[in-house]
């Protein structure tokens, strides 16, 4: 059975999940290696809603999605973001990052938060399916993402 909780309530799984973030990800982040990446993640520890990150776990730690501020500084404007949605490759195509991408959208919901944003590379039809709209396509750190919106009042 997969439960979901957060990361705050579970903090031994951080630097795993560092590590799974920097492998996947390092790319859209130049420069940052992984004891930067661990050190960036310290606030989700913290009581704080914005920012957190909620795992998927079972007997063992399955995946991630985040709620932060900002994740893109070229758009201040949007706010806040989805972030971090990651499941581990060998439990892929099982429904674990649509659970985590509704929990952190309902958890918004509960906060009070109308609107949440985020940016892919690759995982737009992804999104779509859950209610998610283009709202831009561009380039970032050379590669084309994808930003999206969702209203989490419909």
């Amino acid at each position: 059975m997969i439960k979901i909780f957060n990361l705050k309530d579970e903090p031994e799984n951080l630097s795993t999940l560092a590590k799974w973030h920097q492998d996947e990800w390092s790319y859209l982040n130049p420069g940052e290696n992984l004891v930067a990446r661990i050190s960036r993640m310290q606030p989700f520890l913290n009581e704080d809603f914005i920012p957190s990150t909620f795992i998927a776990r079972d007997e063992a730690l399955l995946g991630s999605a985040a709620i932060v501020l900002r994740d893109l500084k070229t758009e201040p404007q949007l706010t806040p973001w989805l972030a971090s949605v990651y499941v581990r490759p060998d439990v892929r195509r099982q429904g674990i990052g649509r659970q985590l991408v509704l929990h952190v959208m309902q958890q918004a919901r509960n906060g009070g938060i109308d609107y949440l944003y985020l940016y892919t590379p690759n995982q737009e039809h992804f999104y779509i399916k859950l209610g998610w709209s283009t709202i831009d396509k561009r380039k970032h750190q050379g590669h084309d993402v994808t930003i999206m919106q969702v209203n989490l009042n419909v």
